[in-house]
């Protein structure tokens, strides 16, 4: 077993506590120390946490905006990383609040921001002090407030937080609900208007000529992720753009590589989908000092358009991109709806599942390695299942190899079924083109549902009815027979079988094995 394989089948147990080293404000002389226990603890960490892959809901709440919410941010060094963010506070206010009560807002990534500074329509200053959770009141008759949001969470200077901050020198990386104060309530008729300025940013939104990002009420939920300073390269899949910055040094990696690597993963997504899924895409890639795998750690985010961030090892080779699956997986995400509520199992069994087809289909890998990679999968969710049945597996929050391999396994059940049901006519990729078609959500009922349209019967809440209860992984064995795949000592055996038609149907190729 190769060290980047060997990374890959460390169990999923341990990401919640790698993810946890990120989050930390470590002292520099922790830093070290917890980046490498993160990085020992984080082959499998590029199977995005359900946190990133799940969108979030606009509230309803009597927040009625006559004229918009205004965020000025500038990026300052002095005399460290920071953002310096003005909110110009809407001139009307609903009238079905009380006059006296406070005006909510809140940090939805709390955390670094002490006290902000509020100036009264009389001119009056004040300080006030998020609260616990990262809420704020302002008092009515607030106009302006200002605050100063620290992107270094180190004495040093250094950063190491997915979310509140991680970079070097004038290239970071944050995400957008860790500093920006938000109304606590917003509706989708809130208009904001937003402005960068001290180094060049990339949000997930596009400004207009003059800067200026023109965002909704919802935008302010799933901010996505944001990059200040670095630099810039654009990447083409098909008629779609993806816009990526590149945040710190590389040993070994040149910008072309990067954005190669990027667009081979774009390319990819291509045998899953009839076109990207999104015009535009941004994307941050940040180094991991003192790691070689190519893809530590990646992470989608439902901001409007989706908004990707990738840790990559400092020292990594571009040589050693060849075997990544962290790109593919996180691009992978953007080829189902975000489903609301999270069901984790299901979009992150279709990511895994189409992880092993995609680099198949596109000759990165052969078919023997996609199924091997498939059967050593279902073995680690097997196990960390321990005999129960997929829902109590799919249940228990944090054991990620049971969730994830088992809703790999429901994705290749479900593939399957929907091509026997239709004698080929019809596959599990054009469930997704449906879905693309009635916008970015869906609820598990509306993705049965569209299995059942490209199917024409009933078939998706049969299937799922009949996995549910059952002990996780009990179809493994005899659905892959069925397809030609067996599971010897050695590793995985291709051969002729009754569906090894449409095994070779799914992973786009044959082998010598097939014939018999």
């Amino acid at each position: 077993m190769d060290a980047p394989t060997a990374r890959r089948h460390s169990a999923l147990d341990g990401r919640a506590a790698a993810v946890e080293s990120f989050r930390a404000d470590d002292g520099p002389g922790e830093q070290g120390a917890a980046m490498k226990t993160l990085v020992a603890r984080a082959g499998l960490l590029c199977l995005a946490l359900t946190l990133g892959a799940c969108a979030s809901v606009p509230l309803a709440a009597p927040w009625e905006a006559a004229d918009h919410l205004r965020y000025t941010i500038v990026y300052t060094n002095d005399p460290a990383p920071g953002l310096n963010v003005e909110v110009l506070l809407p001139r009307s206010l609903p009238t079905s609040v009380p006059r006296s009560s406070p005006l909510d807002f809140l940090f939805r990534q709390p955390g670094r921001v002490r006290s902000l500074v509020g100036t009264g329509e009389d001119g009056t200053r004040f300080e006030v002090f998020p609260q616990a959770g990262g809420a704020v009141q302002l008092p009515r008759g607030t106009s302006v407030v200002r605050y100063h949001y620290p992107l270094a969470s180190s004495r040093g200077g250094g950063g190491r937080h997915m979310f509140g901050g991680m970079g070097e020198g004038d290239a970071w990386h944050v995400a957008g609900k860790a500093y920006l104060l938000t109304p606590r309530h917003v509706t989708p008729e809130l208009r904001v208007d937003l402005t960068v300025s001290g180094t060049d940013a990339l949000l997930p939104w596009t400004p207009d000529d003059r800067g200026v990002y023109h965002l909704r009420g919802e935008d302010l939920i799933d901010a996505g992720f944001h990059a200040f300073g670095g630099r810039r390269c654009t990447v083409r899949s098909g008629e779609s753009v993806l816009e990526v910055a590149l945040l710190g040094r590389f040993t070994h990696l040149t910008d072309a590589d990067l954005c190669a690597w990027l667009e081979q993963a774009g390319r990819e997504v291509l045998t899953v989908r009839k076109a990207f899924p999104y015009p535009r895409v941004t994307v941050r890639v940040v180094p991991v000092p003192g790691e070689n795998t190519p893809g530590v750690f990646g992470m989608t985010q439902w901001s409007s358009p989706p908004s990707i961030s990738i840790l990559v090892g400092q020292d990594a080779t571009a040589a050693s991109f060849a075997k990544d699956w962290v790109a593919l997986h996180e691009m992978l995400h953007l080829t189902h709806p975000a489903l609301v509520p999270r069901e984790a199992w299901l979009t992150e069994g279709l990511a895994t599942y189409y992880t092993e087809l995609a680099r198949a289909r596109s000759g990165r890998q052969t078919a023997q390695q996609a199924w091997q990679e498939l059967a050593d999968g279902f073995a680690r969710g097997r196990a960390a299942a321990r005999s129960r049945t997929m829902k109590e597996a799919i249940a228990e929050e944090g054991n990620f190899q049971a969730i994830y391999w088992t809703g790999a396994l429901f994705a290749l059940h479900l593939d399957v079924e929907l091509r026997r049901a239709t004698q080929g006519r019809a596959r599990l990729e054009d469930v997704l083109e449906l879905l693309a078609t009635r916008g970015p959500m869906a609820t598990l009922a509306s993705f049965g549902e569209a299995v059942d349209a490209v199917a024409g019967q009933p078939l998706f809440d049969a299937l799922l009815a009949r996995h549910l209860p059952a002990p996780a992984f009990s179809e493994q064995a005899a659905l892959l027979e069925e397809l030609g795949v067996r599971i010897d000592p050695a590793g995985v055996k291709l051969h002729a079988a009754p569906s090894s038609g449409v095994r070779e149907a799914l992973d786009g190729g044959r082998t010598a094995d097939d014939a018999g």
